[in-house]
């Protein structure tokens, strides 16, 4: 009996098409033995291969000449901020423009859409849809909260040190212009809604929903990313408040329960409250219901915080 060829190349570990193969001099009876499996048309994979999203997109991409990743796959490999129940989904969105044939793969969801050239990119050998466009696809899926969450992390303005980048991913008025663009898109209602809601300043998913919390509840719009003294460089920085007030609310995730972190937060919890402030310290089981207790937490004390002078008399908005 015949030895088995091993596969060579990238072919023994990932997904692959007709053309990969041909390019590698593998003959078409190779494809049909046992340890290689048909994906759909041209595209195979070894069957040890355990499945892994962004070579599987990567593959797809390949595999789809004018086609992009797109939709919650192209959040999931963007690293995008999606709700807990698709943070970690194996969904493959693939979309095409109208004049191509409709997607029709096995377990593929495909989308037929209108999409500008600057709407889609190619990351790491994949061709997909861009962080903004991503953010307008799942206008449909998302709710409004889910979507103002994932828009405010588009328009965030990134910490250089940090990050690595200085620009944010997305502005308000590019977002503004792409909605103008698709007016007749299915959730374009909820974008532009989503829009409205948007603000640059939230850094992380349960601050924007803490602000929209204080504000469905009647409080007065908080500032974001509220330094103690704008004028000092490094000042400290409350994630939310009122300066006019001088209230300041943390909200405190788990990367601040590490003891460094810990103790940073209380030198700037210190520095506020030597100030004069009243400082709010948040944390995920205010998160759990909703900010619900939370906000009637600042509800009370916005009635006997402190009041500029300028607001008591009149000149200025209590916030």
């Amino acid at each position: 009996m015949r030895m088995r060829t091993e596969l060579p190349g990238p072919l023994g570990t990932e997904p692959f098409t007709v053309a990969d193969a041909r390019s590698w001099g593998v003959p078409k009876n190779r494809l049909r033995q046992s340890d290689i499996r048909q994906i759909s048309r041209g595209l195979y994979r070894p069957v040890e291969w355990r499945f892994e999203l962004e070579t599987a997109a990567r593959a797809l991409s390949v595999a789809s000449p004018g086609a992009w990743i797109s939709h919650v796959t192209a959040a999931r490999l963007r690293c995008q901020l999606l709700p807990p129940r698709l943070s970690d989904s194996e969904e493959l969105h693939l979309s095409k423009p109208r004049e191509l044939p409709e997607v029709r793969r096995k377990g593929i969801v495909g989308h037929t859409v209108l999409a500008w050239d600057d709407e889609v990119e190619t990351a790491d050998g994949i061709r997909i849809s861009t962080r903004p466009r991503t953010w307008l696809d799942l206008a449909r899926r998302l709710s409004l909260p889910e979507l103002v969450c994932m828009g405010d992390e588009l328009v965030r303005i990134p910490r250089v040190g940090l990050e690595g980048r200085s620009e944010p991913f997305a502005t308000m008025d590019g977002l503004c212009s792409m909605l103008k663009r698709h007016p007749n898109l299915q959730g374009i209602v909820r974008a532009r809604a989503a829009l409205d809601l948007m603000r640059v300043g939230s850094d992380s998913g349960p601050e924007t929903l803490l602000r929209l919390a204080m504000c469905d509840a009647g409080l007065p719009e908080p500032e974001l990313q509220l330094l103690l003294r704008p004028e000092r460089p490094g000042s400290p920085t409350a994630d939310l408040g009122y300066r006019r007030r001088r209230v300041a609310v943390q909200y405190d995730g788990g990367h601040h329960l590490l003891p460094a972190q810990i103790f940073s937060d209380r030198r700037r919890d210190k520095a506020f409250e030597a100030a004069g402030w009243t400082v709010l310290v948040l944390t995920r089981d205010d998160l759990a219901d909703g900010f619900a207790v939370a906000t009637a937490r600042i509800k009370r004390l916005l009635r006997n915080a402190y009041l500029s002078p300028s607001s008591a008399a009149g000149f200025s908005s209590e916030d």
